[in-house]
């Protein structure tokens, strides 16, 4: 894989290790609620299913890391990126057009890069 593909999926890996910080572990203190735009309130009543969502990001990102190591399935990258860019633009068609940026795209141009190899 070249360098410049592999470089832009570790970062799209590293995006999601940060978002399942965030969702897990951050979601009720100030960083995760100003991340995500939270009142306290509303952060203590969905704690629980943030971090539900927080561990599949985490699953995201090691899917995206196990891409990175050698002899990895050729298919692993691309099936990755798919996934992030799907639930990128569902989350934006659903809760918020900032997840189409921060998730999305940078998966789009990973896997971009991947298929120009």
């Amino acid at each position: 894989m070249p360098v410049a593909a592999s470089i832009a999926i570790a970062v799209v890996a590293l995006i999601h290790v940060y978002i399942m910080v965030l969702e897990m572990f951050l979601w009720t203190h100030p960083a995760g609620r100003r991340a995500f735009g939270l009142t306290p309130a509303f952060a203590a009543a969905s704690r629980v299913l943030a971090a539900n969502q927080g561990l599949y990001n985490g699953f995201l990102a090691a899917g995206l890391l196990w891409s990175l190591l050698p002899g990895s399935p050729a298919a692993i990258a691309p099936f990755f990126l798919g996934c992030v860019i799907v639930a990128g633009v569902f989350g934006a068609a659903t809760a918020s057009r900032k997840i189409l940026l921060v998730q999305a795209m940078p998966a789009a141009v990973a896997l971009a890069l991947w298929w120009l190899a």
